[in-house]
């Protein structure tokens, strides 16, 4: 079985489809999402539907995390969640619009009723974090002085600079996306950051975790490039305490 761990992806659904199709999946492989399905770009709704899809199909094992906008959403529904008061504001109007909802012509109440039952179960059981040692994957990172079993939710759809700038101390590196930087952040052994912005016009990116490759489209492009970062592994990294 191979892994790929995929980051932010934002209501990109063209990208999305792109990136599928041109990974070298086979039967009984695994991807990875590491969360932000939605808001901001344009089809959230379709993003979701193609996860659905995916995982229907059955011939590849689906594995979807949680991130922030989807806790927003959550929040902002009436379930439990984060932070849903500023949903909208943080591209949730996108989403809305997507699933065809007005906030204009729905009450608040209503809204929840104009999601599909399939896409509200999605929601609301997506997996906090998941472990496939030596990874760690989780959509954004870790409180660093915390073990694991200590960790709390929020921190993991949340959390930013505090764990981005320092080291962590669980024997795991954590894949994480969350905070989008201009390439793959590579912080050797701890961390590796796979959203590279692409619903600001940069791109999606892919981790296969056995190759060591990164696969990546840009923002409109319909072709994948990829590129082996086996160097990176080409020593052993020994963890030490921050």
């Amino acid at each position: 079985m191979s892994s790929f761990v995929v980051g932010d992806i934002h209501g990109c659904l063209a990208e999305l489809r792109y990136l599928i199709e041109q990974l070298p999946l086979r039967h009984g492989d695994q991807v990875i999402f590491l969360g932000d399905y939605i808001d901001r770009g344009p089809d959230s709704k379709g993003v979701v539907s193609f996860l659905l899809e995916l995982r229907n199909a059955g011939n590849i094992e689906i594995v979807c995390l949680k991130g922030n906008h989807e806790d927003m959403l959550l929040g902002y529904l009436g379930f439990a969640g984060n932070h849903g008061n500023v949903f909208l504001s943080n591209g949730g109007q996108a989403t809305l619009a997507s699933y065809g909802i007005s906030t204009a012509t729905f009450r608040a109440g209503e809204i929840t009723k104009q999601f599909p039952e399939s896409h509200l179960s999605f929601y609301q059981n997506l997996a906090t974090f998941y472990v496939l040692e030596p990874y760690l994957c989780v959509h954004a990172g870790i409180q660093p002085l915390k073990k694991l079993d200590e960790q709390i939710e929020a921190d993991m759809f949340w959390i930013r600079n505090e764990f981005i700038r320092n080291p962590h101390n669980l024997p795991l590196t954590v894949l994480f996306g969350h905070t989008p930087h201009k390439e793959v952040l590579f912080d050797l052994p701890y961390k590796i950051g796979l959203d590279t912005g692409l619903v600001y016009g940069n791109k999606l990116t892919c981790l296969a975790l056995e190759d060591k490759v990164i696969y990546q489209i840009r923002r409109g492009a319909k072709t994948v490039q990829q590129t082996f970062i086996s160097d990176k592994w080409n020593r052993k990294f020994k963890f030490r305490a921050p």
